[in-house]
Order: structure tokens, then C-alpha cells, then sequence
């Protein structure tokens, strides 16, 4: 079943595999249950020997989620150019933020509210039982918050996407709201003459957040001063890269805050004289590990040498150097690239491997070391030649790693076309080891309404990709591997606006997915990658024993 297969999925047996499949993983109360746990089973002083209290077991709710969402690009200036009418933004960015819940029918809650960081108002709701809602004329971060279920997280997604059809920032700038953390890796981006990266702290939280950076270039880590950035409760603020790194044609950032969370996000964006060369949001990724996986990575044809074509970037954070192995996972399996299968990397030095002569299609990039590393990659499309240019234009989307075998959500952009991308990766140290993964996919449309539900099927070592609105009408078919060929969505769009993916957790190969933004325009196709928003883990049970001299603990 090359690319992977979709099946059509009826009855109610399905349905029961939602809250089954919501993982249970500690939370920071996880240290309570442990404690109680302790006291449960010690004798009660005075008492008699070997005759412990019997502890009771007391259900933990589920906890709200937060989601925080990117505000609008940061607008470029014409400082430096020396041509004082030239406009560096002849069309204003159009942002909006798209938000989705999907909840399982026997499970009513998931209520939410779409608000600003410094929660002063609530622009908008999510009603109970499944809902989605777009905010246009986005003027700010967003902040997404959903009530957990009846019985179970909250199962919800958001997408900020700016889209700018001219000028410096001509590109589609979308990725998913974030989860707030306390440390974060991000892996692109430049800081050289025609690039300007610019890293962004959204504090929703009610503390202040204390942020330190570590960041490495092409000759190794920078080094810095140890200034340390105060993010206030509810404000944002925007650390230039190229004022404390400059001139690193490549770029890692290592986030750490104290105090509180926040959620992060690097605008990377570059131009080649006075032609548009990409813009995007570079998002955190997976941490430092021995094998990484990079989803959604759907490139066109290229070839071999092309500076503008797509690429994979590598970094060991730590002392000792290492050799990476990639191996690519294609619609008919592993694809084989001269020269990108083994990578020598120096510890501490951030290294880009071309993916120039790559057939176009839809990948799933997996790195193996000795060593942990950082892997993420960088999607390119080749536009027209403007008016003014003497290129063509370049339009270019960020791909970091994930977690493989993630449940979650994603919502689809307003205003773009959605392409599912999975990857089949078997646990062995070879991912291309026999065996197959399932996946059970929702298409959500307007007002949370489930619009269909399928069974993904892959082979190990295999990518699919499809349309999200072919998936939802049921044609089932693989999607073409570069958009530039595809023609416009069909007559009837099912308006698929969230896909929610629930992975089989006891394979010995899983899946790790992404989603591929696209915008159709005269002069090129604009797209973005997605990574899906995870479930939130549900606490276990906490046991507690009363104490009748101490009262309960």
C-alpha cells in the first residue's frame, strides 16, 4: 500500500477509542500523588503492626487548556536601502486566527474563550460539544483557552496566519498556537545581510517570566553577554537576533524562562537585493534527542545545487561531534539522496544539508546519531519574476521536528487549502523496519461538526499525503506531490476547518504528521507547515489516606 491507504470508518465502535487513547501521563501534581502514595501505606502511629489505613482514590480533573497565538508579522522598515520611495510593504499583512474543538460524542464539554494576552476582554466563544471560530483583523496575540470535557482534556487546536501577497514579507507566515513552556528549541532562521530574524516572548500567564537565550551559529555557539529578558504578565516582547547575533547565515535558539511560560516563535525573513525571498515562523521543536523526525516536509522539483531549493538543518547542542544519518520516507519509501545520507557534524556548529535534486513529493525526514540533535528543515516554492525583480521570488515555510506517534489536533488556517502529511516510522533502528500504522482521522468542519471520519493505513518507511477537503468528500486520493500542479479545489469544498488524528499507541510503528498550508496565487503558491496541537495528558488518580489524629492528607 505505497503512499498509505484511507479507509472509511461507520458505526459507534469507533467512537470508543477517544478517551481509551487519551494518554495518562503525570502532571505537576504527579509529586502529590507520589507523597499520598507514601502516607497511604505507612502505619498509623500507635496502631497495629502490619495493619495499614486503606487509602481512597481521588479523581484529579482534567486542567484547562491555554493555547497562545502569534500576533501580526513585525512590518520591516526601508532604513538603509538608500532609495527613500521604495515601500518595503506595498500591501498590508491580512492575520486572523483560526480556533477548533473536537470532542467525542459522548463527551459535552469543551467550552473556550479567544481573547487577547492581557486578558482584558473575550473577543470570542467556543460553545460546549464542539466548535470552531475565526478571528479576523488580528491586531495582537491571541490567547485560546478550552475547558476540559466531562471526563476528558480538551481536544483543541488554533492557527495564527498572516499572508502577505507583495513586498519584503511576501509570503503565507501560519503555525499553531502554542502550548506556554519554560524551555523551547528553535532551529532557523538567519541573522546575515538579506535575512532579519526577530525572536518573539508572549507571556499569558499572571507572573512575570524571566527568559534567558543560548544560541549557535555556523562557527558554534555565540557568545553573549547574559542579558536577561523580563517578560511582563499579559505583554509580549521582541529580542532582534541580529543586534545580540549578527551575521549567522544559520541560526539555533535555546529558550529557557523562569517564573512563569511563555510562548515563543522566531519571524525569519530574507530578501535577495529587492526580491522577496521568504518569510515564516520558525516554532520550537522536539528537544535535543538521538533520533529526530520532521514531518510535512513537501517539496517541488528541484535540482541539484539550487541554492533556493529546500533544506535540512542540523545542530549537536552539545561537546561531541557526531555523524547523523538521514533517512528520507517517501510515498514508495525510502528515497535515496546522494551525499544527505550521512552528515559529519562538528559539536556546536548549526549545518544546512541541501535537498537540491530531491524528487518533489511529500517526506518524513528521520535523523539517527550517537549523540542528541537538533533537525528541522526549511520548505521552499519558486514564485514568478516581479515587475521589479531580476529573480524570481521564493517563498518558504519552516518544518521542525515532533514527537512521533502524537494524537492532537490541528486547525486549518482560514483562507488556505489543507494537505495531511503522515509518515509511518517504526521504532527499530531502522524506521523503515517492516510493519504498518493506523491512525483514525476526524475532518471538522463549521461549528465543530465532524464531517467524516477515516483510517489512515502506511506501510513503515512510507509518507501520505492528501487534500484535507478530498479526505472529507471521500475521494480518498493521495494528494500530487508539488501544488504547483495541482489545479484549484474542486466545485463542492467540504470547508474542513480542524483535523483531529488519534494514533495507535500500541504499535511497534507509529506516525508522525504535519499539516501543509497552502495559498494558490498568480505569481506562486504560499505555504506554511503546521505541527498538531497534543491532547493534554489526564492526571491519575490520587490516593489519600485520612488520618484520624492529622486529618486527611
Amino acid at each position: 500500500m505505497s503512499g498509505g491507504d484511507v479507509i472509511d470508518e461507520t458505526g459507534p465502535t469507533r467512537m470508543q477509542v477517544w478517551l481509551g487513547r487519551t494518554a495518562r501521563a503525570a502532571s505537576g501534581l504527579a509529586v502529590l500523588g507520589l507523597t499520598a502514595a507514601i502516607v497511604a501505606g505507612a502505619r498509623l502511629p500507635g496502631g497495629t503492626a502490619g495493619d495499614p489505613v486503606p487509602p481512597a482514590q481521588i479523581s484529579v480533573p482534567a486542567s484547562v487548556s491555554t493555547l497562545v497565538c502569534a500576533g501580526p508579522l513585525i512590518q520591516p522598515d526601508d532604513t538603509g536601502r538608500g532609495d527613500s520611495a521604495f515601500d518595503p510593504t506595498p500591501v498590508d499583512p491580512v492575520t486572523a486566527v483560526t480556533a477548533v474543538t473536537s470532542v467525542p460524542d459522548h463527551d459535552g464539554g469543551s467550552a473556550g474563550t479567544l481573547g487577547p494576552l492581557d486578558r482584558s476582554t473575550t473577543t470570542t466563544t467556543l460553545d460546549a460539544g464542539g466548535d470552531s471560530a475565526v478571528v479576523p483583523g488580528v491586531t495582537g496575540p491571541v490567547v485560546v483557552r478550552a475547558e476540559p470535557g466531562a471526563d476528558a482534556p480538551a481536544r483543541v487546536a488554533a492557527a495564527s496566519a498572516g499572508l502577505v501577497t507583495a513586498g519584503d514579507l511576501r509570503g503565507l507566515s501560519a503555525a499553531s498556537c502554542q502550548q506556554p513552556t519554560a524551555d523551547a528549541w528553535l532551529l532557523g532562521g538567519a541573522t546575515d545581510l538579506s535575512s532579519t530574524a526577530q525572536l518573539v516572548l508572549d507571556n499569558a500567564g499572571s507572573t512575570p517570566a524571566e527568559v534567558t537565550l543560548a544560541i549557535w551559529g555556523p562557527s558554534g555557539p555565540v557568545d553573549l553577554t547574559g542579558e536577561r529578558y523580563l517578560v511582563a504578565p499579559g505583554a509580549s516582547r521582541v529580542v532582534v537576533l541580529g543586534g545580540i547575533a549578527a551575521e549567522q547565515r544559520r541560526v539555533a535558539v535555546h529558550v529557557t524562562a523562569t517564573g512563569g511560560r511563555v510562548g515563543v516563535h522566531v519571524q525569519d525573513s530574507a530578501i535577495d537585493g529587492f526580491t522577496p525571498a521568504g518569510t515564516d515562523l520558525v516554532v520550537p521543536g522536539a528537544a535535543p534527542a538521538r533520533r529526530q523526525v520532521v514531518p510535512g516536509v513537501a517539496v517541488s522539483a528541484s535540482a541539484v545545487g539550487d541554492v533556493t531549493a529546500s533544506a535540512l538543518r542540523l545542530l549537536v547542542p552539545g561537546t561531541v561531534a557526531t555523524t547523523a544519518r538521514v533517512t528520507l520516507l517517501g510515498p514508495g519509501g525510502v528515497t535515496e539522496l546522494p551525499g544527505a545520507d550521512e552528515v559529519a557534524l562538528v559539536a556546536g556548529e548549526v549545518t544546512d544539508v541541501p535537498l537540491g535534486g530531491l524528487p518533489a513529493g511529500s517526506y518524513t525526514v528521520v535523523v539517527d546519531a550517537d549523540q542528541p540533535v537538533l533537525a528541522s528543515a526549511v520548505v521552499t516554492r519558486p514564485g514568478a519574476v516581479g515587475e521589479l525583480d531580476d529573480l524570481p521570488s521564493v517563498e518558504r515555510a519552516w518544518a521542525a521536528s515532533t514527537a512521533v506517534g502524537r494524537s492532537g489536533v490541528v486547525a486549518v488556517p482560514s483562507g488556505t487549502r489543507g494537505m495531511l502529511v503522515v509518515g509511518a516510522v517504526s521504532g527499530a533502528a531502522d524506521p523503515s523496519a517492516d510493519g504498518v500504522a493506523t491512525g483514525s482521522v476526524r475532518l471538522l468542519g463549521a461549528d465543530g461538526v465532524v464531517l467524516a471520519e477515516r483510517t489512515l493505513v502506511l506501510d513503515a518507511g512510507t509518507t501520505g499525503a492528501w487534500w484535507v477537503d478530498d479526505l472529507a468528500t471521500g475521494t480518498g486520493q493521495a494528494a500530487a506531490p508539488d501544488p504547483a500542479v495541482v489545479p484549484g479545489p474542486p466545485a463542492a469544498v467540504a470547508g474542513v476547518v480542524g483535523v483531529d488524528l488519534v494514533t495507535d499507541d500500541g504499535s511497534t510503528v507509529a506516525l508522525a504528521w504535519a499539516m501543509v498550508a497552502a495559498v494558490d496565487q498568480a505569481d506562486g503558491w504560499l505555504v506554511s507547515v503546521l505541527d498538531p496541537v497534543p491532547v493534554p495528558r489526564l492526571t491519575p488518580d490520587v490516593a489519600v489516606r485520612e488520618d484520624p489524629r492529622l486529618g486527611t492528607r
